[in-house]
């Protein structure tokens, strides 16, 4: 029998599974619960939305989008930017379309992150940020937050934290 777990990149093994996973989990067993832990809606995608996917399906649109995303979506959004909040941005080279936020996310940290740089999160923060650190080759420094205080972040705490490896 081979072993595969040793030729896994140690960084990855020592990731603990999400608690919000484990709860999804749960939830997903049991009838009339709805549950929101994994940021997904209790209600069906609306019916025009799932009208122009298989319009898209029907019309033979089953390729890859390009990197980016689809130039006229990345046009649309610097639009929406642009009449929502007055904020322009070119959509050739400041846009990028991603499947989820948490892709983006992984996407930036992998940008901005290198072996060494330190990475603050405040908590509680979303599940990801501390995994994504660590598999971009950060170092995590969790910052708790209080009840009492809200969950603000204090600018003492934020000071107390930041070292010369802080990114």
């Amino acid at each position: 029998m081979i072993d595969y777990e040793k030729y896994f990149n140690n960084s990855i093994t020592s990731i603990k599974p999400s608690g919000i996973r484990k709860f999804f989990d749960i939830a997903n067993e049991m009838d009339d619960v709805i549950s929101l832990s994994i940021g997904e809606p209790d209600f069906q995608t609306p019916w025009h939305i799932r009208d122009e996917g298989i319009n898209s399906l029907e019309k033979g649109k089953t390729w890859y989008s390009p990197n980016r995303g689809f130039s006229e979506l990345c046009d649309e959004i610097c639009i929406y930017y642009n009449r929502r909040f007055g904020i322009s941005y070119d959509s050739k080279s400041q846009v990028l379309v991603t499947v989820c936020g948490s892709e983006s996310i992984d996407i930036a940290f992998h940008t901005l992150v290198e072996k060494g740089d330190e990475v603050i999160i405040p908590e509680p923060s979303f599940v990801c940020y501390e995994p994504l650190t660590v598999m971009a080759g950060g170092t995590p420094v969790i910052i708790k937050t209080k009840n009492a205080e809200n969950f603000m972040l204090k600018a003492r705490d934020l000071e107390h934290a930041l070292t010369a490896k802080t990114k």
